[in-house]
This record gives C-alpha cells, sequence and structure tokens, in this order.
C-alpha cells in the first residue's frame, strides 16, 4: 500500500495508469458502513455488496484499473476522526494500491490525488457520501478535464433534514438521485450495477 498523506513532504513518483483507468474508492470506511441502526448510511448493506463486486472486479481484471482509496479525516470526537475504529478503510489497500487521506469534500483539495489521476483518465468513482464528497470529487475531476462516471448503487448518503422546509425529511434513495441527475447533467456519465462485469475491459 502506498499511502499520500497532507504531511508527505516528499515527491511520489506513480507508476504508469494502465489503460488510463482509475478506481476512486470515495470514503469507504468501517463509520458510514455500518448496519443503519449503529449509525451507518439507510443503504449500507446493498451499497457495500456493491462496492465489494466493483472493488473484486477491479482487482482480478486483465489490465487492473488504478486503484485509489480516499479516506476522509474529521475533526476529534466525530465518528471518522483518525485512527478511531470508524475512520478505518472498508477493504484493506493491496501492496501496489493508493492510499489519500484529504480534510475536504472535494478529495482534490490539498492533497496529492491529483499527481495520481492523470488528466486524461477515465475515473470510475463509487463511495460516501453521494451530496458531499461525491459531489464535490467528481464536478472537480469533471473541470479538469476527466471522463468521469459514477455507478450507480455503489455510492449513497444519509437522509436529508430540510431544515429550511419545516423539517422535513428527504429520504436517502431520493437525495442519492437527485445528485445523479445534477451529476449527469454536468457530464458525468451514469452506469448501473448490471454494467460492473464490463468496467475494467474496453468498451
Amino acid at each position: 500500500m502506498t499511502r499520500i498523506s497532507n504531511d508527505q513532504s516528499h515527491h511520489h513518483q506513480s507508476p504508469p495508469c494502465l489503460a488510463c483507468r482509475v478506481l476512486l474508492l470515495l470514503d469507504v470506511q468501517v463509520n458510514m458502513l455500518r448496519h443503519p441502526a449503529d449509525g451507518g448510511v439507510p443503504s449500507s448493506e446493498n451499497v457495500l455488496r456493491n462496492i465489494e463486486d466493483i472493488v473484486d472486479r477491479a482487482r482480478s481484471a486483465n489490465q487492473p484499473p488504478r486503484i485509489i482509496h480516499v479516506r476522509n479525516s474529521g475533526e476529534p470526537g466525530e465518528p471518522d476522526a483518525p485512527h478511531s475504529p470508524g475512520w478505518q478503510l472498508v477493504f484493506p489497500p493491496l501492496s501496489h494500491e493508493f492510499v489519500v487521506d484529504k480534510l475536504k469534500n472535494n478529495a482534490f483539495a490539498g492533497t496529492k490525488l491529483a499527481d495520481l489521476v492523470p488528466r486524461d483518465a477515465e475515473l470510475i468513482v463509487i463511495g460516501m457520501q453521494s451530496d458531499y464528497c461525491v459531489r464535490a470529487t467528481c464536478s472537480a475531476a469533471l473541470d479538469r478535464g476527466n471522463n468521469v462516471i459514477l455507478i450507480k448503487e455503489a455510492h449513497a448518503t444519509y437522509d436529508r433534514i430540510e431544515v429550511w422546509n419545516g423539517g422535513m425529511v428527504t429520504q436517502a434513495h431520493d437525495v442519492e438521485l437527485e445528485i445523479e441527475a445534477e451529476l449527469e447533467e454536468a457530464g458525468v456519465s451514469l452506469l448501473c450495477m448490471s454494467d460492473a462485469p464490463h468496467l475494467f475491459s474496453d468498451r
């Protein structure tokens, strides 16, 4: 595993990007993928199964993509505070995979992620949360010129309380659909889990 943290001062030379394809796992951390009763997202069981399927396919592909695990570091006392149980990655990175620690929603902000993702790379995005890190990172990648693919049912978020609308609640699934529509309008390609067998082959 190659860990690229904000506190590293040396320059990291990234290896060639096979087929110029990158799988980006955003905040696939224990705290949000617990059972919903324990604080996980409502769809944690389904989305965890789908993410695992995609990761397995990526790792076993004839031409595997570059796999980058992005890990959010929360404030002390938060569920994803560094080195807390909730901060841990669900899928331990393999030795040739990368880990990037971030502090902001946009995973490119203040990190070395841009050094690992060529501007001409196809970026496949999965993970958490749809309306925060997924939205911000996909938008930043589009701005860089990347071809961005978001996998439906492999990203998730929580129910949204509409503070300015009487405290009404928008269900997480509806928030996820809303973000998909917004990102698709901006230029992100949406693929379904039924497309997973072909994600890491020539398309």
